[in-house]
């Protein structure tokens, strides 16, 4: 019964998304946001998505991590501060001995929704139906248990997923 553990980084708003596969049933144990305020300077941030990230692998005791792989960015900053938040992430998936695994957003919607443009509120809903759940999930954390639910299809597949 594997525990597969996604993440959507972002400075300010980290989607978590964690699920359980029993054979060809998937649950979802959790998911939601780490919000991180407009007025915690950027440092601090890094410092509570690697605590919250933390925080959750110990609670969960995940066997493996999925993460959005790096898109492409215009804006430089955006790009080093979306590369910061999943640094922070992804060192504690490390300290953990958490196998990694990234997929793009493309192939994560079309994993979710059949479609890899699919919008967000398009994976949203997808995720409550597939996964039972009562409520649509918030943006984040819908993408974030896209994520996990991508890893979940791929694994054992012949084309193994970019293991970072």
């Amino acid at each position: 019964m594997p525990i597969i553990i996604g993440l959507d980084p972002a400075l300010r708003n980290t989607g978590y998304g964690i699920i359980q596969v029993e054979g060809r049933q998937i649950h979802a144990l959790t998911y939601g946001v780490i919000k991180n305020p407009d007025k915690i300077i950027p440092s601090r941030c890094l410092v509570s998505i690697h605590q919250q990230v933390t925080d959750l692998i110990q609670e969960y005791q995940p066997d493996v991590a999925a993460v959005e792989g790096i898109i492409y960015l215009q804006n430089y900053q955006t790009a080093v501060t979306l590369g910061s938040a999943r640094g922070a992430a992804l060192l504690a998936f490390a300290e953990a001995g958490l196998p990694i695994y990234e997929y793009a957003p493309r192939r994560v919607k079309a994993a979710a929704t059949g479609r890899g443009g699919a919008q967000k509120a398009q994976v949203g809903f997808m995720m409550r139906a597939m996964l039972g759940l009562t409520e649509n999930p918030p943006a984040d954390a819908a993408d974030a248990l896209a994520i996990a639910l991508t890893h979940a299809q791929n694994t054992g597949v012949t084309s193994k997923p970019k293991q970072i």
